[in-house]
């Protein structure tokens, strides 16, 4: 399984961007996924998840009722649509996924794609 994320950019705070989680490879195998993020001199964090069943989601106290995760299994891509975006939100965003490969549970990463909110 492959990630490759994309729509991050510089934006006023205030608004908005949608970032893409394009999945490839062994996709039916994929479990849950999520968007963590990493600002500068400080460490990884969990955004959003969402599972595949039911897609229920779980989201950081830091982004609730401003940030929306979605996944949609047929076109293989998860999203992050994130509004009112604050200078805190500035950081490089990251895809996750676990995905089975036989009896084991795997991890993925996506490359990253940079967030930048302006004040």
């Amino acid at each position: 399984v492959q990630l490759v994320e994309s729509g991050g950019g510089l934006v006023q705070a205030g608004g908005s961007l949608r970032l893409s989680c394009a999945a490839s490879g062994n996709t039916f195998s994929i479990n849950a996924m999520g968007w963590y993020r990493q600002a500068p001199g400080k460490q990884r964090e969990s955004v959003a998840t969402i599972t595949r069943g039911d897609n229920s989601t779980n989201y950081a106290d830091s982004v609730k009722g401003r940030f929306t995760i979605s996944r949609d299994n047929a076109e293989n891509t998860m999203y992050l649509q994130m509004n009112s975006l604050q200078p805190e939100d500035t950081a490089v965003y990251y895809c996750n996924a676990f995905y089975h490969l036989g009896f084991r549970l795997l991890e993925v990463w996506g490359q990253g794609t940079l967030v930048t909110v302006s004040s």
